[in-house]
């Protein structure tokens, strides 16, 4: 496990808390107010960030990632732009954890030893291949480890023992624990069985769990809490949060909205 995120979600343990991490889109809606967005996440001091890089097709993400990502692309936001906005956030925070969501088609386009030395560089930590398979990622795994990046892979209900074994093979960081089968977005319906789900996966790592999909209150947190996770993991109400704010001229609107996520994983 990549030393940061090892080291925080150890601190957090030791302090009997849980992670709230959320997600931004990097270059959305524009470079510069991309960089805002970043510094007031930073500044509410959530325990890490997951940063995704807009895609064409995001097939596991709901209407406000994929329109971001459209509106993102449509600007002409360019992968360098991208490493500079996570250097930006890397300046402003030497210790938190930074954690990648991205496609696998964006990591082939820069070649993968490539990509993950120029994350590494930027000072990102660790990366989430959405439509990457543990089966399919041996070869993947190995570059990235070369270049210092952790694998995290999703998990969801529907995961296997074979499987599991598969992810705690190769998975670093932490487990992405899907709270329901379906896409990303804000819609409250959590899957009946995450309480078994979780003991499952217990039987076969010692990575923290992290849950996302439809987390979009303080009660989900204070929820996926009881339910055992380590961390609460939020981006489509992020960025509504952020178009809510550059309505209403609120500066304070996000970074309230993540404090109070913040205080319901304490």
């Amino acid at each position: 496990m990549s030393t940061r995120f090892a080291t925080r979600f150890a601190e957090l343990k030791s302090q009997q808390k849980k992670a709230f991490i959320p997600f931004t889109l990097l270059g959305w809606p524009t470079v510069d107010e991309s960089k805002a967005i970043l510094k007031t996440m930073i500044d509410a001091k959530p325990a890490a960030l997951e940063l995704g890089l807009p895609f064409s097709d995001p097939v596991a993400d709901g209407p406000i990632i994929q329109n971001a990502s459209s509106e993102t692309l449509a600007n002409g936001f360019k992968m360098p732009q991208a490493f500079e906005l996570i250097k930006y956030a890397r300046s402003l925070d030497a210790e938190i954890p930074i954690g990648l969501l991205v496609y696998y088609n964006t990591v082939l386009a820069q070649g993968e030893a490539s990509f993950f030395q120029q994350m590494r560089a930027a000072g990102a930590d660790a990366c989430l291949i959405a439509d990457l398979p543990p089966e399919a990622a041996e070869e993947t795994h190995t570059l990235a480890q070369a270049a210092g990046i952790d694998l995290i892979f999703i998990v969801s209900p529907l995961t296997s023992g074979d499987r599991f074994k598969q992810f705690a093979k190769l998975a670093g960081a932490f487990l992405y624990v899907v709270s329901r089968l379906g896409i990303t977005g804000t819609e409250e319906r959590f899957d009946a069985s995450l309480e078994a789900l979780i003991k499952d996966i217990r039987q076969h790592t010692d990575l923290p769990l992290c849950v996302g999909f439809g987390i979009s209150k303080p009660e989900h947190i204070t929820a996926m809490s009881k339910q055992g996770f380590d961390g609460m993991i939020t981006g489509s109400r992020i960025l509504q949060v952020a178009q809510e704010a550059k309505a209403t001229q609120d500066d304070e609107l996000l970074k309230t909205y993540i404090s109070s996520m913040i205080k319901a994983a304490q």
